[in-house]
């Protein structure tokens, strides 16, 4: 079992890699549209490989408790050894990805939030955050 549950948890961090790699297209692009349908489905698939993960722990832990004194190391055949050093390297490639569309997030976020405050003027309130001003949409500037 634990190989077929690292299989699919690799299946899973590609599926998700696969998906923020359409995400950066489509925010480059201005589809937010097509960014926000896929959402349901990444949340899904993050869930699926966390679940995954949860067994893969559970298998692991089930093999050192029924051989006491083994090593790791030699519990472990090659391919499962093997997979978990994809799944390793999957998820960092995914960290790095994300941290990438993560970039474009924060700048379109920015934008948005700095011409929704040229739209409507905002001032700082101290400690307790923003306010809008009691201004007209449209302000004449000499």
């Amino acid at each position: 079992m634990l190989k077929h549950y690292l299989e699919k948890a690799i299946e899973d961090l590609d599926t998700l890699d696969e998906l923020t790699r359409k995400d950066i297209e489509d925010i480059k692009a201005a589809r937010h549209d097509a960014m926000f349908e896929r959402i349901e489905a990444k949340e899904h698939t993050l869930f699926d490989f966390e679940n995954r993960k949860s067994l893969i722990d559970q298998e692991i832990a089930t093999l050192v408790k029924a051989n006491p004194g083994i090593e790791m190391d030699r519990l472990l055949d090659n391919e499962v050894k093997q997979y978990l050093s994809t799944m390793r390297s999957k998820l960092a490639q995914l960290q790095k990805i994300n941290r990438h569309y993560a970039r474009f997030v924060i700048t379109v976020g920015e934008f948005y939030n700095t011409l929704y405050e040229e739209m409507l003027p905002v001032e700082r309130d101290g400690y307790t955050g923003r306010s809008t001003k009691t201004a007209s949409l449209i302000e004449v500037r000499a």
